[in-house]
């Protein structure tokens, strides 16, 4: 047997977790890829909303560095991190592939009575996308393809999934209100659940595969074209700094 050398635990892991699932919370609520958005954390500003002192504070930010999703930077100090457009797409890749998998898994081993839950939860969420409630539909969207992670039966698959889903929350919120994708997002996971029903592990791997990557072409499409846009911008405003004639010359 192993010796590991460890120390007593004299540290309150429940009020660590706490604050850092407050905190984790609050930053996946942001919509962290509005160029306006102020990415910067104050830890003191954090200690006093939260009473307490800084050092949770400090561990906290720690694991949501290792986490990636705050970057911690010497002498300059602590940002909300924003995925690259390169990571976005690698993120949604990925999550197409798992899901795509248990979508195939989750038609041969899960129960008629979760199949009908999750026609149940689609339907009631379907209401909340026509009534355009965004936010409630985003999270309700997100949970849709945990539930059928879940019917897969694999918890490494999910495990896995829940990891990138951390990172999809902003950027699935943002696509959702573009383009009118709310209303094709319905109309598909209806699809799935029909193929489901029907046990057509094929058909049912394909569509989840074929719904993800449809969001993986309009990020490419749609946030690059964006980004081209405001390096123009950019570039503009930058030559007009410099063209602008001096006072007196």
């Amino acid at each position: 047997m192993v010796d590991v050398d460890l120390k007593p635990v004299v540290i309150n892991f429940t009020l660590k977790d706490h604050i850092y699932e407050v905190l984790r919370d609050s930053i996946q609520a942001l919509d962290i890829y509005d160029a306006e958005q102020d990415l910067r954390l104050d830890e003191r500003k954090l200690a006093e909303q939260l009473g307490i002192s800084r050092t949770p504070i400090r561990e906290a930010l720690a694991r949501l560095a290792q986490d990636g999703l705050v970057e911690i930077l010497p002498r300059k100090g602590v940002f909300i991190h924003r995925k690259s457009l390169k990571e976005i797409l690698e993120m949604v890749v990925t999550w197409a592939a798992l899901e795509s998998m248990a979508a195939h898994m989750a038609s041969r081993l899960a129960s008629d009575a979760d199949l009908k839950a999750l026609r149940k939860f689609a339907m009631a969420h379907s209401e909340t996308a026509s009534k355009a409630e965004l936010s409630e539909y985003s999270d309700a969207n997100i949970k849709f393809h945990q539930f059928i992670l879940e019917l897969s039966g694999c918890d490494m698959l999910k495990n896995i999934a829940d990891d990138l889903f951390m990172h999809m929350n902003a950027v699935r919120r943002r696509a959702l209100g573009e383009n009118n994708r709310v209303s094709r997002s319905v109309a598909d996971h209806m699809e799935i659940i029909e193929a489901l029903e029907a046990r057509d592990s094929e058909l049912a791997s394909r569509l989840v595969r074929e719904h993800t990557m449809r969001l993986h072409d309009h990020i490419k499409d749609r946030w690059t074209r964006l980004e081209n846009l405001a390096t123009q911008k950019k570039t503009t405003d930058d030559l007009a700094i410099v063209t602008k004639p001096r006072r007196g010359s």
